[in-house]
């Protein structure tokens, strides 16, 4: 029985409607539908809109550059990217190149729109007929799409993506001029082994300016945009051939090179370029590039990747190269002092036993001399950290944080703490010469009882064991005496003040003002430390250390321009005194092998360190025109250098050898430090410290503060005898037979 529509209980509108739907059921049912489609179509239309880059974005075309790091004497050090690309105009890209890509990729490019509808619709029929996609219609500017936006246009080969793909070309052939298209295409693309856009690409394969490649290599670059990896001329040399030949013989087909050009450049093997990017290349100045890249990573942020920036650096690559043959020359051989003194205490098996945990492997180890003294200098690794700076700007020259950055990333210039051992001293007797006293001013060299920072009592002694009576300043410092410094402590300046003046001369490390600071237990950082002893040869001046001058963006705006950061901390005077002090430490003190040994004969001042059981060596020193500082020692403190390898021994002759480099590589001159105004040079005499009389046996020359200098002539060798002297004179002279 045929159902009815019940309309009792609906309203009269609703009734109408459903006896209209009774009668004419297929023309509303069309109607559905064709609504139902329409819907669809736009829901899908929004759907494709909504998946298109925005217009600002297609207006503003900002790739993604390397940005470079350059040193003070311009070489390129360091290149920072995520993709590989610098950017070159349109007008410095050869005609060759723009042809090649052109003949390959899309001839009819000047003349579509862009897409080539006739090559759309083509493509489409051959992979329809064979039921697989095998042939490729994509424009220049299609594939720039894909190239600009690859979040928005994925390369997933669907309808969807299709569509979005042509909408996008068809706005960037409306918002571009066509040469600007090409120019943003061969400045895009990527060309294999990590390089985008063609200036990186010829820089890599043929170490070549994009302005100076020829014929046969624009085709090759050009072959290359097919299939990067497919056709590497560094893997697959003869596939690679084939295809850059193919690329010349279109070129020659299109009438763009003759056949003469074309018989010529196909009978032309692919030659690669040496010494550029390509090949391996050691990191110049890697500690330092790291340092300062975590700077500005953190004002820029991952824009540092992308950015395309210029930053200039305080860095010398000269003086670096000083710096890393200095290292290069002398750590083998700490290396192998620290090897041989774990051979002989017989301590291979107790260290090697923490990286070989099987007995029966660690013993197999021991047997082989070779792979067991291999696996002690890995676990035993001698480190090292360098730095220099002009002492007059705080410009960081040469840095070294140790001895393989490819080992280890810590860089120990800037980021180990480790203690100073007598290389504190200056910091002493700077207290002590600016608080009115000078360097003839004695001090006994006898025992003293110090107490640790634990609490504990300890009574230190000299490193050659002696002890001695009263002792000048000078001498203390000359030959590192830790008694005459513990004295100084105690009778003369509060630790609490030492470690004032250490904080006042860039020192931020915690200093503990506790008597052991004598001998330089509390850490510091290389770099801080070396930086404040800076302050001796720049007349009281400390400089902050600075490691980059200038950033400029892509569009040559300057973002960060920095200049040196100056503060006065020493009187002119005491920093003059201090100086004069610290020469008399090479030229006859703890440093003087730097003189004897490896022949470094400028004006210059510094100062050894050493901890207790050789754990640490420094050495730290000045002329007017650098400041460098040298650590040597392993990362664990526990571990020793060896007997007797103080600071003049394991870190004064990389010191030497550096400075005396860096020097004549960069001809400065011999210059005297100056003495400034209110110092004086007097002749005095060794006992009375009195102005020396031409009577006085010893005369010593001493640098004074003029308010400070004696006035007086020496009272003991006027000339005249007293009784008693003349006395004794006789009795030397009767000489009996």
């Amino acid at each position: 029985m045929r159902r009815r529509f019940r309309t009792s209980n609906l309203s009269p509108r609703w009734g109408r409607i459903l006896i209209k739907l009774k009668k004419k059921p297929k023309t509303y049912l069309i109607a559905g539908l064709i609504g139902l489609v329409t819907i669809g179509f736009i829901g899908y239309f929004i759907y494709v809109i909504s998946g298109l880059p925005p217009l600002t974005q297609l207006e503003h075309y900002e790739p993604k550059l390397v940005t470079k790091i350059f040193s003070a004497d311009s070489v390129l050090i360091k290149e920072l990217y995520t993709q590989r690309r610098e950017y070159i105009p349109y007008n410095q890209i050869p005609e060759y190149l723009k042809q090649a890509v052109l003949v390959t990729e899309d001839k009819k490019f000047w003349k579509h729109w862009g897409v080539d509808v006739r090559r759309l619709f083509k493509a489409a029929l051959v992979d329809l007929i064979h039921m697989a996609k095998l042939e490729g219609a994509s424009t220049i500017t299609q594939q720039l799409a894909r190239e600009l936006y690859p979040s928005k246009l994925s390369r997933e080969k669907t309808f969807t993506r299709k569509i979005r793909e042509v909408i996008t070309a068809v706005q960037i052939e409306r918002t571009y001029a066509k040469s600007e298209i090409l120019e943003m295409y061969l400045n895009s693309y990527y060309f294999g082994h990590g390089t985008y856009g063609i200036k990186s690409a010829a820089d890599f394969y043929f170490n070549k300016d994009v302005k100076d490649l020829t014929l046969e290599e624009c085709a090759l670059l050009a072959a290359l945009l097919k299939s990067p990896g497919g056709y590497s001329p560094i893997r697959r040399p003869q596939r690679a051939l084939k295809r850059r030949n193919l690329v010349l013989a279109l070129m020659f087909k299109n009438g763009v090179i003759s056949r003469q050009q074309f018989e010529t450049a196909t009978n032309t093997p692919i030659v690669l370029g040496s010494g550029g990017h390509r090949e391996t290349k050691k990191n110049i100045a890697p500690y330092f590039t790291e340092y300062i890249r975590q700077q500005l990573e953190d004002v820029f942020g991952k824009n540092l990747y992308t950015g395309g920036f210029t930053i200039y650096t305080t860095l010398d690559s000269r003086v670096q190269a000083a710096a890393e043959k200095a290292v290069q020359e002398f750590l083998p051989r700490l290396q192998k002092q620290v090897r041989k003194h774990i051979l002989s205490k017989h301590l291979e098996e107790k260290i090697l036993s923490t990286m070989i945990p099987d007995p029966k492997e660690l013993d197999n180890i021991l047997k082989d001399e070779a792979k067991r003294d291999s696996l002690l200098d890995r676990k035993a690794a001698v480190q090292v950290a360098l730095v220099a700076i002009n002492p007059h700007n705080g410009h960081i020259l040469a840095m070294i944080g140790g001895r393989d950055f490819n080992e280890s990333k810590f860089n120990r210039a800037v980021q180990a703490k480790r203690q100073p051992g007598s290389a504190f001293k200056p910091f002493i007797y700077t207290a002590v010469i600016d608080n009115g006293y000078s360097p003839d001013f004695e001090i006994l060299n006898q025992p003293v009882v110090l107490f640790m920072p634990d609490g504990t009592r300890w009574i230190p002694r000299n490193y050659d064991r002696s002890q001695g009576g009263p002792t000048t300043l000078r001498d203390g410092l000359r030959l590192s005496l830790n008694l005459v410094a513990a004295r100084l402590l105690q009778e003369i300046v509060k630790p609490s003040v030492v470690a004032e003046y250490a904080h006042r001369m860039g020192i931020t490390t915690n200093i503990r003002p506790v008597d052991a600071l004598a001998l330089g237990t509390s850490e510091v950082i290389p770099l801080e430390i070396t930086s404040a002893y800076g302050v001796f040869p720049n007349q009281g001046v400390w400089a902050k250390p600075m490691a980059v001058t200038k950033v400029i963006n892509r569009n040559g705006e300057v973002l960060i321009e920095n200049s040196p950061v100056r503060k006065e901390v020493l009187s002119e005077k005491v920093a003059y005194i201090m100086t004069d002090m610290l020469e008399t430490v090479i030229n006859r003190g703890t440093g003087v092998r730097a003189r004897t040994t490896y022949g470094f004969d400028r004006p210059a001042g510094g100062k050894t360190g050493t901890t207790d059981e050789y754990t640490d060596a420094w050495f730290i020193g000045f002329t007017p025109q650098i400041v460098a500082g040298v650590w040597v020692g392993l990362d664990d403190p526990s571990m020793t250098l060896g007997p007797n390898q103080t600071g003049s021994v394991a870190a004064l002759p990389i010191w030497a050898h550096f400075m005396k480099m860096a020097h004549d590589t960069l001809n400065l001159p011999y210059e005297n430090f100056r003495m400034p105004p209110g110092v004086v040079r007097l002749k005095i005499c060794k006992q009375s410290k009195k102005l020396a009389s031409e009577y006085c046996p010893e005369v010593v020359e001493e640098v004074f503060d003029v308010n400070l200098a004696p006035k007086t002539i020496c009272p003991i060798h006027t000339g005249k005898t007293n009784p008693s002297e003349r006395l004794r004179s006789r009795k030397k002279k009767r000489v009996i037979f």
